[in-house]
Order: structure tokens, then C-alpha cells, then sequence
């Protein structure tokens, strides 16, 4: 595909990242944004193009961590080689938003025991969190609550989509159910196979603007995506009747532009969402709950047989539903244990540093030591 300077900025290019760009004064080097990624191997587009690109051994030694390395939807520092539609990656420019989450603790066990980010998108603008109206589990407000924490941590604006609208008897209840969790986040109703509600969404994919679908598989993100782009460009998978669970179509994340202007990021099912986010993420999300800590008898009330505790006269009054306080107990506990192995590492490599620091300087120490003086 080629892309054109004025391209770049309906891609997303602005002043923000502009700058960025020019403070690293790279005159042979040109702006350009991750399309995809497959183990370390990129395509990116530029003013010259669509290109092949690698990482520099120099990005490659200064990533202390996966997150640190280019993801889709990065703007990045390309040297490219028009000649043979190739580039080389030199840098990652700041981001303005990033999507991560914890790797799932058995990769992390066979990395050695350590908590590893995974970044799913970056510099994303808007995140549908789509969920699926056709039963068998796809309306899960627990998970939805996770994604809510996630986006509101990545800096993205959130928007849930309730898709298959054709399939479901009573779409107002289920709108209901969401709307205690939601607070001011838009919900909209929508069938990608039906065209159904399409234009909320259009709203929100105006020209420079990034927005990324989250769900998991079977919600119908591929297809929001054609019926956005008005061709079946993205593979759609059928839901099992065995089990209501869908396959996974979509095997990478891929940025797509948009006829009207703007772009999106597909992503593949995520079967579950270990958290990587810190504390503000949770109280956007669980704003009532933190409500009502406030009207609590006591400071450290733990909300369990406190007296006075207004979190549980909630739950006795109705206005609470248990479940939600059960959810937010178990994202506060995974986001103290993120915390806690966070700073391990940030120990562990803080020591690596300075032992490395303490034998250079012994060996120093040793060599001045021995070696001959004049006179």
C-alpha cells in the first residue's frame, strides 16, 4: 500500500509525536507506524510505502522488557530501504496510550518465574469492548469490568458494543444489566451481520483517530470489522453449538485503515485478562465502591464485619450487588501481587546493575594495581 506524507497523519501523525521524532535528529531516517508484528518481524507504513521491517541491534540491547519493544500501533523510527521495500527499526517513540496486560503465569514460569508485559496496542484513541447478545456466556460482566480497568489504565476513551442484536429476544435487558457498570461509558447495541446500529460507531473512526476491538473470540470483532469496511476483509469464524465458544479467526493483531479515514486494530480472542495496570484503572471502574469506602465507620474497613461498613449495608439494601464486590476484592488482590512482583524485579535488577558496577570496578582496581609507574 502506499502511503503519502498527508497519509501519515490521517494514520494518526501529529504534532505530539512529531516532536518526539526531531528530537532524535535521525536525518536517513523517516516516521513510520507498526502495522503488524510476528516475532520481531514488522511491516510498517511510511511515506514510501508499506516495508518489511527489523529491529536494530541497538533497540534489541536497550529493551529491559517485551513491552519495550515496538507494538502494533507504535510510531517508530524506520531507515528504510525503498529498493527493496525493507527498513530497519531504530527507535520507539513515546506512546501516547498502551494496552497491556500480564503474560499468563505458565509462559512466565518457562521465562524463569518472572511477571512479563504484554502490550496489545498502543496509541489507541477509542477501545470497543464488544460482548455478544447470543448467549452461552458471551455477556460477562466480570471479564467486561477487567477490560473497563484496562482500557481506563491504557488512557483510551472505552465504548461497549453489544453485538448480535439479531440474535437476542430482550436487548433492553441487557443493556440494563451493563449500565450499573458502566457509569458514563457509551453502551451501544449492535449486529455487524445485519448492519444494525452501525452508525453509532462510525462517530468515534474519524480521520487521525486509532481505535482498537477487545473481546473475546466468538464476539463478532472481524465482523464489526468488515461491516466497517464494507468488504470481507477479515476472516470470520463460526461459535461451536457444543460449548457457545468462538475460534479464533483473527491470529495477529493488525492495523487496518478505514475508507472514511481513520484506522482500527484487530486483535485476536483473548481468553483471559491478567492485569497490568496500577490502582487508577481499578476506581474508574469501581467508582461506587470507592464511593462508599469513604462513608465507612473506619479508615482500613476491609468490608467484611466491620461495624459501620457502608459497603455492606449496600449489599443488604440491594444497591450493591455482591458478585461486583467480589470482583472488585479479586482485581484489587491481582493487582497487589502485580505490585509486589514489579518491585521484586525492580530489586533484582537494580542489584544485577550494581554488581556488574562493583566488579568493573575491582577489575579496575586490580589493574592499577599491577601496572608499572614511571620513575
Amino acid at each position: 500500500m502506499s502511503v503519502n506524507k498527508n497519509q501519515l497523519t490521517e494514520l494518526g501523525w501529529d504534532s505530539f509525536f512529531k516532536d518526539q521524532f526531531e528530537l532524535l535528529e535521525a536525518p536517513e531516517c523517516v516516521p513510520a507506524r507498526v502495522v503488524s508484528e510476528q516475532r520481531h518481524s514488522y511491516q510498517v507504513y511510511t511515506q514510501y510505502g508499506e516495508l518489511s521491517a527489523e529491529i536494530s541491534g541497538k533497540v534489541r540491547y536497550q529493551a529491559r522488557t517485551d513491552g519495550q519493544y515496538p507494538a502494533v500501533g507504535d510510531w517508530v523510527v524506520v531507515r528504510p530501504n525503498t529498493s527493496e521495500q525493507k527498513g530497519l527499526i531504530y527507535a520507539v517513540l513515546p506512546r501516547r496510550t498502551c494496552f497491556s496486560r500480564k503474560i499468563s503465569d505458565d509462559r512466565a514460569r518457562r521465562s524463569g518465574g518472572r511477571t512479563r508485559e504484554q502490550v496489545l496496542a498502543a496509541n489507541v484513541d477509542t477501545a470497543f469492548l464488544v460482548s455478544g447478545l447470543d448467549g452461552n456466556r458471551k455477556l460477562n460482566l466480570r471479564r467486561l469490568e477487567r477490560y473497563l480497568a484496562l482500557t481506563w489504565e491504557s488512557g483510551a476513551s472505552p465504548v461497549i458494543v453489544l453485538n448480535k442484536v439479531d440474535l437476542c429476544p430482550n436487548v433492553d435487558a441487557r443493556i440494563r444489566e451493563v449500565e450499573p457498570i458502566a457509569f458514563s461509558v457509551p453502551v451501544h447495541a449492535v449486529s455487524a451481520t445485519e448492519r444494525l446500529g452501525l452508525d453509532a460507531l462510525e462517530i468515534y473512526l474519524t480521520r487521525g483517530k486509532t481505535s482498537v476491538f477487545l473481546g473475546p473470540s466468538g464476539v463478532g470483532k472481524s465482523a464489526l470489522i468488515n461491516a466497517l469496511l464494507g468488504i470481507e476483509r477479515q476472516e470470520v469464524g463460526e461459535v461451536r453449538e457444543s460449548d457457545g465458544k468462538g475460534r479464533h479467526t483473527t491470529s495477529r493483531r493488525e492495523l487496518i485503515l478505514l475508507p472514511a479515514g481513520g484506522a482500527v486494530i484487530d486483535t485476536p480472542g483473548l481468553r483471559e485478562i491478567q492485569m497490568w495496570a496500577d490502582e487508577v484503572g481499578l476506581s474508574s471502574v469501581f467508582e461506587d465502591i470507592e464511593q462508599l469506602t469513604y462513608e465507612c465507620r473506619f479508615r482500613d474497613c476491609t468490608h467484611h464485619s466491620e461495624p459501620g461498613c457502608a459497603v455492606k449495608a449496600a449489599i443488604r439494601q440491594g444497591s450493591l450487588d455482591i458478585a461486583r464486590l467480589q470482583s472488585y476484592r479479586k482485581l484489587e488482590k491481582e493487582l497487589r501481587h502485580l505490585a509486589a512482583r514489579q518491585e521484586g524485579r525492580t530489586r533484582l535488577e537494580e542489584r544485577a546493575k550494581w554488581k556488574k558496577v562493583s566488579k568493573w570496578s575491582r577489575r579496575n582496581q586490580r589493574y592499577n594495581q599491577i601496572e608499572p609507574h614511571d620513575g
